[in-house]
């Protein structure tokens, strides 16, 4: 397998630049998840990868080969599409073994192969049928078995679940997650959704208008975010931000509440601020504290509540502002109800309210 570098990668359509000048590492056998809203630029930078799509400025390597000028067949890579792409007339031994067929192998080593990847992906049962008699998720199978046949040094794959419904992705992701576990090979996988992403990858790429906010481990994004973009794009329900400005230690919303500096903030007296507290890290009082936190109490009202089972989102109001909080022992909540909540200062976020980066650190 390789690993896949891209230094100083431009991408331009005439004179708009979409892709601005982004570098990025990716280690051999690493799982990379770019995600990201529509139109950021994680598709056209896979594309790029992939071949399909020309490279305005930078390089891009796999493995020690600057590939830029390659087309995408001289680069050993595969890619799995979201539409699938398989051919509907041929069963699925014949869409699995078709591009080694074109490459000319022999025909035992396409038996092996395909039954090879037909085995890892559990479509052996299928391997006489064809796409129509196929459900979206053994088709999606069968668009990496024809990916993994030919043994490439680097997967990539453009939002493939995204024609599933929300059951057959969640099915999907841990096959996905499988597959990699099996044939232990460097994946590049685009993705809208930051759920997949959390699930899926080893490192996150986070991707805002051709740039790349930031960069690290599920957790680590999850708990550190750069800026307000990252902190509100990655996790879910995303983050609650108040307006605030830091006085005497303590922030101040609209409302004359005060809140204390959580402890691994700064910020320098009367700095206009964004206060970020999750929904699990604001609970109604009642609930188990962790050991040792810093806490604080805030008073809101409830203005509508989501029952989840064994966890209730409360929708609340502070300071004029929606706040998403968490009740993991749930009961019955009446529409403006007034509540005492309890914010675990220790994981709250401060982000300074012109720039947006973090003040946490």
């Amino acid at each position: 397998m390789a690993q896949v570098q891209l230094r100083n990668v431009v991408k331009k359509y005439g004179a708009l630049e979409v892709v601005h000048a982004i570098n990025l590492e990716i280690a051999d056998n690493e799982f990379v998840v770019l995600v990201g809203p529509s139109g950021c630029g994680k598709s056209t930078t896979l594309r790029m990868i992939a071949g399909l799509e020309d490279i305005s400025g930078g390089a891009v390597l796999i493995g020690d080969r600057v590939v830029n000028d390659l087309p995408p067949r001289e680069r050993n890579i595969s890619m799995v599409f979201q539409n699938y792409a398989l051919y509907p007339h041929m069963t699925v031994r014949q869409n699995l073994g078709f591009s080694l067929k074109i490459a000319k192998h022999s025909q035992p080593e396409i038996d092996k192969a395909v039954d090879e990847a037909a085995e890892i992906l559990s479509l052996t049962p299928l391997l006489d049928r064809k796409p129509g008699a196929l459900s979206g998720g053994q088709r999606q199978r069968v668009a990496m078995g024809r990916a993994i046949v030919r043994h490439p040094d680097v997967f990539l794959f453009d939002e493939p679940l995204s024609n599933l419904d929300a059951k057959l992705r969640t099915q999907m992701r841990v096959e996905i997650k499988k597959l990699h576990q099996k044939v232990t090979s460097t994946i590049v996988y685009v993705t809208h959704d930051q759920i997949e992403a959390m699930t899926l990858a080893d490192r996150i790429v986070i991707m805002k208008d051709g740039y790349i906010e930031q960069v690290g481990t599920p957790l680590e994004v999850f708990e550190n975010p750069v800026n307000t973009f990252v902190a509100t794009f990655i996790g879910s329900p995303p983050m609650n931000l108040l307006d605030g400005v830091i006085e005497g230690g303590q922030v101040v919303l609209a409302d004359g509440t005060r809140i204390p500096v959580p402890p691994a903030c700064h910020g320098r007296e009367g700095q206009a601020v964004q206060f970020g507290v999750r929904a699990d890290n604001i609970m109604p009082e009642g609930h188990a504290l962790p050991p040792g936190a810093h806490m604080a109490g805030v008073e809101m009202t409830v203005n509508l509540t989501e029952p989840l089972g064994t966890e209730t989102l409360l929708f609340a109001e502070l300071a004029g502002t929606e706040v998403q909080a968490k009740m993991l022992n749930p009961r019955p909540v009446r529409a403006g109800e007034r509540m005492v909540f309890q914010i675990t200062l220790d994981k709250c976020h401060l982000f300074d309210a012109e720039t947006g980066l973090t003040l946490k650190g």
